[in-house]
């Protein structure tokens, strides 16, 4: 299962800008989502923070576990930034989107898809390895998210960490979107709306 959510709010109250600021600046304390995770609603495969939206990648272990994390994270996060910036109201537009994964080859995609997903910010074209706000290093280099990220569902597939980052180089974001919309997948027909 995957989700992708999107935000709305004018560009100087920006919350994944914010967000990822957080992040950089050590001020946002992940214990949060670790607590909220660790009640096993869901499994955390991937992920990747963008300036106006994120993409998650979740395994749902308990029914309607995504639901219930989703909920429960993006309510703290909202009391969370609300309460730092002294404001109110919502963060975040409408209901967030997900899409059951069914078949191993749109997993794979769907993973190229969300990591590959920093070369489209001018500045990490290219480079969407060294993105810190992705699970893409993680899955390659060392696992900074411990058993908090469980991404080996995909990069069993390919053959190992190895063999996942030469699927990711070799792997255009033309081509993932060309494979997306092959396998004729719901998910895929969010992303270009």
């Amino acid at each position: 299962m995957a989700a992708l959510i999107g935000f709305q709010g004018d560009a100087d109250l920006n919350p994944v800008n914010r967000f990822v600021r957080l992040v950089k600046q050590r001020e946002f304390n992940a214990e949060i989502f670790k607590e909220i995770a660790g009640k096993k609603y869901t499994e955390l495969n991937g992920f990747c923070l963008m300036p106006n939206h994120f993409h998650l990648m979740l395994h749902e272990i308990a029914e309607g576990g995504i639901s219930k994390f989703m909920q429960r994270s993006l309510n703290s996060y909202t009391k969370y930034f609300n309460a730092k910036y002294d404001r109110s109201g919502h963060l975040f537009s409408g209901r967030f989107q997900s899409s059951h994964i069914n078949r191993d080859e749109y997993l794979r995609y769907l993973s190229a898809y969300i990591h590959l997903n920093p070369n489209e910010i001018k500045k990490w074209a290219g480079r969407a390895i060294e993105y810190p706000w992705s699970s893409f290093r993680d899955c390659v280099i060392e696992n900074r998210w411990a058993g908090f990220l469980r991404p080996e569902i995909y990069i069993d597939q390919v053959g190992g960490m190895k063999e996942y980052s030469d699927f990711i180089k070799e792997t255009s974001i033309t081509k993932v979107e060309r494979k997306l919309e092959s396998v004729e997948h719901p998910m895929f027909n969010m992303f270009n709306t």
